[in-house]
């Protein structure tokens, strides 16, 4: 008997890249799923009032046993703390609201890190199991100067909202990183199975280096996350980029090549 047989699921938002990914993992696990597709044109800050609204409706319906919430890396690495390559983050740091608001442009990554501080406290005051999920960037390019990328396949993140779920034990947050590259070295693992496609093997003239730190697996694995290589990773993206489009420089994938090529120019 799969492990979904009689029960009933929600996913917000189910049209996105994730969320979809979750309703096929879940219809596969026997579950009945019922969705919901967001308009974040009515919603004033969707981060925030867009989780509280669905948490306050789940706290009126008894037979909800678990919320599992969908959160982000960025709402636990920027603690304003100074990171080395010898540094692991892990889910006891979080980001801080201060530090972000001197930062310009991460005023999405504030308006999540404030969100989770709100869902914590409306969960706490109301008794619901909540668990919540940290992904690092699902095959996308960070959109502040950082050397370094934090991956994660989109599989190994559905996977992980199921097991969260699903697993008594399951309870606080989880990171979702299945590798930090320095970013000279992903543009080179992009490269070496795609040599004919023209892309730079490396960001401006930085040489390779190591990754500005590390984010701890441990917790995760206790989900029964086993990482997809980054190598794997890329290569599914761009082969069903390459399924969906007329030409591969058409993927959205390939906006990482033309950045390191726009930066190379300048």
């Amino acid at each position: 008997m799969r492990s979904g047989e009689g029960k009933v699921v929600c996913v917000t938002g189910a049209a996105g890249f994730l969320a979809s990914w979750m309703v096929k993992l879940l219809l596969h696990h026997g579950y009945t799923v019922k969705t919901t597709i967001c308009d974040p044109k009515r919603i004033d800050d969707p981060a925030l009032k867009g989780t509280i609204n669905v948490l306050r409706s789940c706290s009126k319906v008894p037979s909800i046993k678990r919320v599992v919430v969908t959160l982000s890396i960025a709402t636990v690495e920027f603690t304003g703390k100074p990171v080395t390559p010898e540094v692991v983050i892990d889910e006891s740091w979080f980001s801080d609201p201060v530090f972000l608001q001197g930062i310009k442009g991460l005023w999405c990554t504030l308006s999540k890190t404030l969100a989770e501080e709100a869902a914590w406290k409306f969960s706490k005051e109301n008794g619901i199991d909540m668990v919540t999920i940290h992904p690092g960037w699902v095959l996308g390019v960070q959109t502040y100067d950082n050397p370094s990328y934090t991956w994660v396949d989109v599989r190994d993140v559905a996977n992980a909202h199921i097991q969260a779920f699903e697993l008594q034990e399951a309870i606080g947050r989880y990171c979702l990183v299945g590798t930090v590259s320095h970013r000279s070295d992903t543009l080179n693992t992009l490269h070496k199975p795609y040599p004919a496609i023209k892309i730079p093997e490396k960001w401006k003239d930085e040489p390779t280096g190591v990754p500005t730190h590390q984010v701890s697996q441990e917790k995760a694995k206790s989900l029964g996350i086993h990482f997809v290589p980054l190598e794997v990773r890329i290569k599914d993206t761009i082969e069903s980029s390459r399924r969906r489009t007329t030409s591969p420089s058409e993927s959205s994938l390939y906006l990482l090549a033309s950045h390191g090529k726009k930066s190379q120019k300048q």
